[in-house]
């Protein structure tokens, strides 16, 4: 009998446990990108503030970026995602990056977060226009990712194809160190600039960036209506004189559709209703509003995101 009651006491001991860990707050991992992109040093200060703020556990990691964290989330590994517009586009239609592995709808939108612009960066003075970019070696980011198939429509606004440059297939960081050694002429760097990858080339490299603007914007606006015209302002990299012309997608937050109505109307009202706050630690945080974060989508947003939009008067279906 003695051992039956502690054997009842143990279980009421754990259940006990588990329940005011339950309390405690909900859990989450956000998936972000490279420690040398805008994703995983902004993933953290946004972290940082659904933490305190909405008392939800987040523990922000580093990963391959805007793919990785749509799967990551499909898999169970990861609630929260840090995505590019155009390949949250990819997963919910089950097309070009999607293409193989299929339609993937187990994410839902919390909100657009700041332009991530296509930025095309070289140390090479003859490389003024894109079209410049026909016969040299050229980091195009990984085979089917954001970063790839950015590069790919510029290119065919520009008139060219992957055949006609000599590509590489390399991540930001390997990308800037390429273009050090000399081993590549030019790189697509998409994110929010400015991006530290390329800080620190332009500080101690004569490394420019060029621009992606005239005609070749305006066929791949038409072709592809995620991008829009956006420019880097002067002064963002050392030595940039002027402001240069370039393409962007949206940086955005997803969250994973399991994931409670409450839950994510506590984290969103974390993030937007601390925007100077995050601002002051964090520069990307000056393009956070509600209209920025609202407009553009091509997924559905989560009914905790919507419910806390509708109280800002953005009505989202």
């Amino acid at each position: 009998m003695k051992k039956a009651i502690a054997i009842l006491l143990t279980v009421v001991m754990v259940m006990a446990l588990a329940a005011c860990d339950s309390a405690g707050g909900t859990k989450m991992t956000m998936g972000t990108g490279g420690t040398q992109g805008t994703y995983y040093g902004y993933g953290g200060v946004l972290g940082q503030y659904i933490s305190n703020k909405a008392k939800i556990n987040v523990t922000v990691v580093s990963t391959d970026g805007s793919k990785a964290n749509i799967q990551g989330i499909d898999a169970g590994n990861y609630q929260l995602g840090t995505v590019q517009s155009d390949v949250m586009a990819y997963a919910w239609e089950g097309t070009r990056s999607f293409e193989s592995d299929g339609k993937i709808d187990s994410f839902r939108v919390i909100g657009g977060l700041y332009a991530e612009s296509v930025q095309l960066i070289t140390m090479d003075p003859e490389i003024k226009t894109v079209a410049d970019l026909k016969g040299k070696t050229v980091s195009i980011g990984a085979p089917g990712s954001g970063v790839y198939f950015n590069a790919i429509d510029v290119l065919a606004a520009a008139g060219l194809t992957e055949n006609d440059i000599k590509a590489q297939y390399q991540s930001f960081g390997d990308s800037t160190d390429a273009l050090k050694d000399g081993k590549i002429a030019a790189a697509f760097i998409v994110a929010g600039a400015p991006t530290p990858a390329i800080t620190e080339l332009c500080t101690t490299n004569n490394a420019f960036l060029v621009p992606i603007d005239g005609e070749i914007a305006n066929k791949l606006m038409a072709s592809c209506p995620f991008y829009t015209l956006y420019k880097i302002p002067a002064g963002t990299y050392n030595g940039q004189t002027e402001g240069v012309t370039t393409v962007a997608v949206k940086a955005t937050l997803i969250v994973s559709a399991k994931a409670s109505e409450d839950d994510v109307y506590k984290l969103t009202a974390a993030i937007f209703d601390n925007i100077d706050a995050i601002t002051k630690e964090n520069a990307k945080g000056a393009e956070l509003s509600i209209e920025n974060a609202t407009s553009g989508m091509t997924a559905p947003f989560h009914a905790g995101a919507a419910k806390y939009f509708a109280e800002k008067g953005v009505k989202i279906d």
